[in-house]
This record gives structure tokens, sequence and C-alpha cells, in this order.
């Protein structure tokens, strides 16, 4: 990858204090990067750091520009704007690049050991980096990246810019059991499928059911962390963020812009409003109908009413000694 300054300014919107004309090969923190490298500064405390790098350009907010000792790009969000540059540069140059259905315009790329069944639809600059497997009537929008040993099955959608972390698999059969008189399993076939919004990221190894009749819904700007189950007939609305480790059991309905933390179960059959935080290793076991901070260990509850279960359980010990003395007094 080399971009000019220049280049890098209008993709960012930024202003440019120095040579627009460097050109920039990488990214690094500012201790490392070299004269051909960027940096960002994250705030005052890194402000030592910014004085003594050798980098050739900082993303920085006008409140720090006087201190960069290089070139400056002066952002309004330099966190928001590491963030955008830093998927410019991880797109790689790729030996085999196709064309399907005979349309040049609809060009992908694929590095060696997929497999693209029938029917299949992948938008233009999409990448399939190595062992993907594309099942039947699958449809994959454009400029999107789909990682190594990522399965997707038959008649999934995934919209245009998603990310999709190596090991993922997407329309796997739900998990639907239903048992006889004789205490046997009898499977649910699942006939639904996944559908997937544009600008979703999927981290590593998640896995997302298809749905039993409908279909699994996964909204714009989703943001899934790496090993979380999202089962069948789960919908996720616009821009909410799952963190590691989360399970969600099927036909729950999460709300737009919600922030689910690592190690979080969510019960089946529920729905969480819009604007909801649940913090890591909560259980979800009831719907939640108001927007809030919530930690549900036992059981969930607003989380300014659960810290002050916190405090009370810390005192346990101590009340519990101090109702032995007043008991063995009375006696």
């Amino acid at each position: 990858m080399n971009l000019t300054l220049r280049k890098i300014s209008k993709i960012l919107n930024a202003k440019i204090q120095g040579d627009s004309n460097l050109r920039i090969t990488g990214i690094n923190t500012l201790k490392d990067a070299d004269l051909n490298e960027i940096s960002y500064l994250r705030g005052s405390k890194y402000l030592e750091a910014l004085s003594k790098t050798n980098a050739g350009a900082v993303i920085i907010t006008s409140e720090f520009e006087t201190y960069c000792p290089s070139t400056a790009l002066i952002v309004k969000d330099a966190s928001l704007a590491f963030a955008i540059i830093s998927q410019e540069f991880k797109l790689q140059t790729f030996s085999t690049k196709i064309s399907l259905n005979d349309d040049k315009a609809n060009e992908v790329f694929l590095k060696q050991g997929c497999f693209i069944g029938k029917n299949v639809q992948i938008g233009k600059n999409t990448i399939l980096e190595a062992n993907c497997v594309i099942e039947d009537n699958v449809s994959i929008g454009e400029n999107s990246r789909i990682g190594s040993n990522v399965i997707i099955q038959n008649s999934c959608k995934i919209g245009n810019n998603c990310i999709i972390s190596p090991g993922v698999v997407i329309g796997s059969e739900g998990f639907g059991n239903v048992i006889n008189n004789e205490k046997k399993w009898h499977t649910i076939s699942h006939l639904g499928s996944v559908h997937i919004g544009n600008n979703v990221n999927i981290g590593a190894n998640t896995t997302i059911d298809r749905g039993t009749i409908n279909n699994t819904e996964i909204h714009n700007g989703v943001k899934i962390d790496n090993l979380v189950h999202i089962a069948h007939n789960v919908i996720i609305g616009e821009d909410t963020a799952i963190a590691a480790k989360t399970g969600i059991a099927g036909t729950t309905t999460i709300g737009k812009r919600c922030m689910i933390g690592g190690m979080v179960g969510i019960v089946g059959h529920l729905t969480i409003c819009d604007d909801v935080i649940i913090n890591a290793t909560s259980t979800v076991n009831r719907n939640v109908i108001k927007s809030g901070t919530y930690t549900g260990f036992v059981p969930l509850m607003l989380h300014s009413e659960w810290k002050k279960v916190g405090i009370w359980l810390t005192k346990l010990d101590k009340i519990a000694t101090l109702l032995k003395i007043k008991l063995k007094n009375i006696k």
C-alpha cells in the first residue's frame, strides 16, 4: 500500500499541516513509526511519545497540533480517523481475479482453495480468502471481505462492505428438537436463511444459525466479536455491538444501538429494546423494555439498582456477625 498524504486527507476529510506529497506505506505506533509511516494521537496521555516520534505524519485533533513535530493531519476525532484509514491499509493484492457470470464489471478476488456453488452472486471488489465455501444460491454484496475457512451455507445473503473473519459459519442448522413419548429426540429441519445487512463485521469462529421458517436477521452496522453464537430466528437491530463468547438463544429480538458485553447469556424468545447496555457475564432471562445499563447475575435489574445490591452483598458477613452479637445479648 502506498498513499500520498493528499489522498489520505481526502479519505479522512482532514486538514494537512506539512508536506501533502509525502508517500505513506504503512501504519505504526508513535514510538515505532518511521518517515514513511503514519500514526495517531489518542489523547494527552501520549504527548511525550508524540514529541519523540519519527512518524512521517500523525493524525491529530486541532488542540494538539502545536505539539506535533512532523506533518499533521488534523481531524475532529483521531481514533475514528485511524479506524477509517486502517481499513485502507488492510487491503492486499490478490493473485487471482475472476469474473462471475461473464460480467467483467463484477470482478471478485479469490485465494486458493475456494469453493463456489451454483447460482452464487458476488459483488465487485469483494475478496474471498483461502478455503472459503460458498454454497448454492448465496448472495454477497460489493466491497466485502470473507476470511479464510468461512462457510456460508445455502441461500444466505450478505450485504455490502461486510467483514467476515476466519472460521465463521453462517447458515448452520439451528438447534431445534422435539422429544417423543419414548424420550427420543426428533430434529427440526431449519428451512429459513440468514440475512446480513451492510457494513456488518463478524468476528472469528462466530456461528449464526439459519431460521426455522423465517430468517435470522443481522441488520446494518452490527459489530459482532469472536466466538459469539447467534441461534435461529434471532433479529439484531442496526448498530448493535456484541462482545466475545456471548450466546443468544433462538427467536430473540435485540434492538438498535445496543451493547452486549462479553460472555452474556440471553434466553430465547425475549425482546430487548433499543439503546440497552448489558454488562459482561450477565444472564438476561426476561424482556428489557426500557433503555439503560443492566447487570444480570441474580437477577437481571437496572445497573443502578445492582450497584446498591452489590454494596449490601459485600457487607453480609459483617451484618451476620452483628446480628449474632445482638441475639446473644438479648438472650
